[in-house]
């Protein structure tokens, strides 16, 4: 099982690895923000980052971890600036802003996420599920982008969204709160990208597939199907950052699109016999 596990990765996920001295070239001196960067994803790119000798601004809750990273990094060339938030709460969002005025921006990543999989009917007195998933997964990153414009103007910056291959696809079964507030964000990037790209602010999206975090760890199911670590997500995420190119999403998303459309009856047909089935 492990080995056919390996060869789907593989075959699915095939990972291009950027030229290392293009992706410095294009980050050397820049200040980056990567939110969300205190595990998985986030911490990958820390560490992939960390031998160019740009600034890096970490967001993430865990202070002591982030605290963890800028030690790590201590003796790299990258200098590490790190602000503990929970940018779910309107004030310390705010107040990661105000932080941030000082500071010439390029690079926003945005990065932080939460995901709920659980049935509307055990969600009926869990109105905070939803609030919390669009408070972070849509909101605080549209006002970040929108307090960050300026920045971005000026220096001709670059926003990176890490979102969801899901978002692209039919819905499914029990991820209403996530499916919702990721494809909400998505659908606002795409809305505002051309007004971005206009003052010369590149926009890319990376649409992933499963990502070995703790984000999918309370999902049993997880554990059996193929699935990117982490430090492959960093170096598509870096790719984007050299190629500036709108979007990577996996070489099959686009039969899984087409499916969605053409296949739309069944796909709920099948969502509703699980359901029954789980009964």
């Amino acid at each position: 099982m492990k080995i056919l596990i390996e060869l789907l990765n593989y075959l699915l996920f095939p990972i291009r690895k950027p030229n290392f001295c293009q992706l410095t070239q294009s980050l050397q001196h820049k200040t980056i923000i990567i939110t969300g960067a205190s595990f998985g994803v986030g911490e990958a790119l820390c560490y992939l980052l960390a031998d160019i000798e740009c600034q890096l601004i970490l967001v993430a809750r865990t202070a002591d971890k982030l605290q963890f990273i800028k030690q790590s990094l201590s003796n790299k060339k990258a200098k590490v600036a790190l602000f503990s938030a929970d940018l779910r709460d309107a004030k310390q969002l705010d107040s990661f802003i105000t932080y941030l005025e000082p500071y010439h921006v390029d690079v926003f990543i945005n990065n932080a996420g939460i995901s709920i999989c659980r049935p509307i009917m055990q969600s009926l007195d869990r109105m905070h599920d939803f609030e919390r998933t669009i408070k972070l997964n849509y909101l605080a990153p549209v006002k970040l982008c929108l307090a960050l414009v300026p920045k971005l103007q000026q220096s001709k910056g670059h926003i990176v969204n890490v979102s969801a291959i899901n978002v692209l696809l039919a819905p499914t079964v029990n991820w209403a709160a996530y499916q919702a507030s990721k494809t909400a964000f998505d659908q606002w990037l795409r809305c505002a990208s051309s007004e971005f790209e206009n003052q010369q602010i590149a926009v890319s999206t990376a649409y992933l597939p499963l990502v070995k975090t703790r984000m999918i760890a309370p999902t049993k199911i997880y554990k059996k199907l193929p699935a990117l670590q982490p430090n492959q997500v960093a170096t598509i995420i870096s790719r984007l950052l050299v190629t500036k190119k709108r979007q990577y999403k996996p070489w099959w998303a686009i039969l899984g699109q087409l499916a969605s459309v053409i296949f739309n009856g069944v796909w709920c047909k099948l969502n509703y016999y699980y359901i029954k089935k789980k009964q």
